[in-house]
């Protein structure tokens, strides 16, 4: 079943905890937590405390994307605040392995995020080291993108590559998915799907939750 992961990115900071708990008792199976440092991408979300912060008023999975440069010296600090899961760019670094393996010796899952222009090639080689592969949806950086449809057919591609080589790894689309798009998603064999705009800016978060898992399932 296809799990679905609200990006806090998008929510009433005002109510953070609320709007999480709102969330967690509608059946969302993780939290996504997009992290951006104003060289990766141009705007800054947040960091480490924040991810503390959520990290004390819930039991889901903490979902951390990190859109940052020189994620190798903040890895661990992620980690000591709560993050289960933790996908680096591979375009911010030279070398993602050793800060894949680094992660994944830290007791989190690894995770290869790529963005919509980068081909498969560099990532492909790494499937062995790694738990899964966020595939971006829209260019990182800002919430309220449309999604980009040469997404659906690069996930369809990394699903087959994955299940002949038999590897556990699991398929993440992040960005653009709303209820028009995440059944396109959800047929290329997507296993985890963050929305954010598309949840907590809806009228009613819950609602939408039940929703897009309703969608996966047709």
């Amino acid at each position: 079943m296809v799990k679905i992961a609200p990006s806090i990115l998008s929510c009433d900071f005002a109510n953070l905890g609320e709007q999480i708990r709102l969330v967690e008792q509608a059946g969302c199976d993780l939290l996504h937590i997009d992290v951006m440092d104003g060289r990766f991408v141009d705007n800054i979300s947040f960091g480490p405390v924040i991810l503390g912060a959520v990290n004390r008023v819930t039991d889901l999975p903490l979902d951390v994307h990190l859109m940052i440069m020189e994620p190798e010296k903040h890895v661990r600090k992620f980690r000591e605040n709560g993050a289960d899961m933790i996908s680096i760019h591979t375009e911010a670094v030279k070398d993602p392995l050793p800060v894949l393996r680094e992660i994944r010796s830290l007791g989190a899952l690894a995770g290869a995020a790529i963005n919509p222009n980068t081909g498969m090639d560099g990532i492909v080689k790494y499937l062995h080291e790694i738990d899964f592969v966020l595939v971006m949806g829209v260019y990182p950086g800002r919430s309220g993108q449309k999604f980009i449809e040469a997404a659906a057919p690069k996930i369809g591609t990394l699903r087959k590559t994955i299940n002949e080589r038999g590897l556990d790894v699991k398929l993440e689309v992040d960005g653009g998915i709303n209820p028009s798009t995440v059944q396109e998603v959800a047929r290329a064999g997507v296993d985890i799907i963050v929305a954010g705009d598309a949840i907590f800016k809806s009228r009613d978060p819950a609602s939408a939750i039940r929703e897009l898992k309703k969608l996966t399932t047709m």
